[in-house]
């Protein structure tokens, strides 16, 4: 368990997850809790670690992209996208005191809390949050991990209960330095869904290891692979990744194999020149697959003769 983490709390009653598409998406803002010593890390800075090539920052950033705002509690870094950054006072005072400084800079309904070292987490798992918080009627919707524990830090809540319970603690304990979430949690209505790959997170160096050879396994890495160079090139297009393999099939075996990257990187171009979204990609990998299954043809035996 990270620093950040609560202690276990009992099993949840299992309950049936409403279907994500069934309830609209909600709007809702992030708060990305980025800080924290790393102890078990040696101090290591912890969301700039790379997984399949992306900071874990990064990672979580791209999760939450469908955020209004996204508030990330830290000292300022680079990343992917545009983010308001905050700082609990004092820096270090624990996750209650930047959970309050992120929610500070926050105005939606509902609010999306998540740790800076989820390797595993995506925008379904947001959305399957966001979706259950609304079906449910309830103050938060949180992960449990594999051993049954809640994730606070991997939930979805609605602000107004948050900012009502974190104002008493603070009255209470007269601040909000060094109180676990765990004070803030017991108060809340929430409900659970179990998903120990989304909820897991980056606490030592083994963790980090894990993460990195699942990220390349077989089922895994060609997305992670195109999901990083897209970030590292700075390009946000959605294309059809099996149509460029097929053309780059088509390429390799009906011309010649260097003509596979080739060709690829030429429709690509080509797409670009004219300014084009997936669909100029579309239509320049389709004609360039025509062309290669036409030049494959004229090797035929039974080809027409071109003269």
């Amino acid at each position: 368990m990270s620093a950040y983490e609560a202690e276990p709390q009992p099993d949840p009653e299992p309950q049936a997850d409403p279907d994500p598409q069934a309830v609209p998406m909600a709007h809702y803002d992030a708060v990305i809790l980025a800080g924290g010593a790393a102890r078990r890390l040696g101090g290591a800075d912890k969301p700039a670690l790379r997984v399949g090539g992306r900071a874990l920052l990064d990672r979580v950033l791209a999760a939450c992209a469908g955020a209004s705002t996204t508030v990330v509690v830290a000292g300022r870094r680079p990343t992917v996208r545009p983010v308001v950054w905050a700082r609990e006072d004092p820096p270090g005072a624990g996750p209650l005191a930047a959970l309050d400084a992120g929610l500070r800079r926050t105005t939606a309904e509902s609010v999306v809390v998540l740790s800076a070292d989820l390797p595993f987490l995506d925008e379904d798992t947001v959305r399957r949050l966001l979706t259950t918080l609304r079906a449910r009627d309830a103050e938060g919707a949180v992960l449990t991990d594999r051993g049954g524990r809640d994730q606070p830090l991997v939930a979805a809540y609605r602000s107004e209960p948050l900012r009502r319970e974190l104002a008493l603690l603070a009255a209470e304990y007269g601040g909000l330095t060094g109180l676990p979430l765990r004070l803030l949690t017991a108060e809340l209505e929430l409900t659970r869904i179990a998903d120990p790959v989304a909820s897991f997170d980056c606490d030592t160096w083994e963790d980090v290891a894990a993460a990195r050879a699942r990220i390349r396994e077989h089922g895994h890495v060609l997305d992670e692979w195109i999901t990083a160079v897209k970030d590292e090139l700075g390009i946000d297009l959605d294309v059809d990744i099996r149509l460029l393999l097929d053309l780059a099939r088509d390429a390799a075996h009906g011309v010649d194999r260097p003509a596979a990257p080739l060709t690829t990187f030429l429709v690509g171009y080509a797409a670009a020149q004219g300014k084009g979204g997936p669909e100029a990609v579309a239509e320049a990998a389709r004609k360039a697959a025509a062309l290669a299954d036409r030049w494959a043809n004229e090797s035929r035996p039974d080809a027409p003769d071109a003269g």
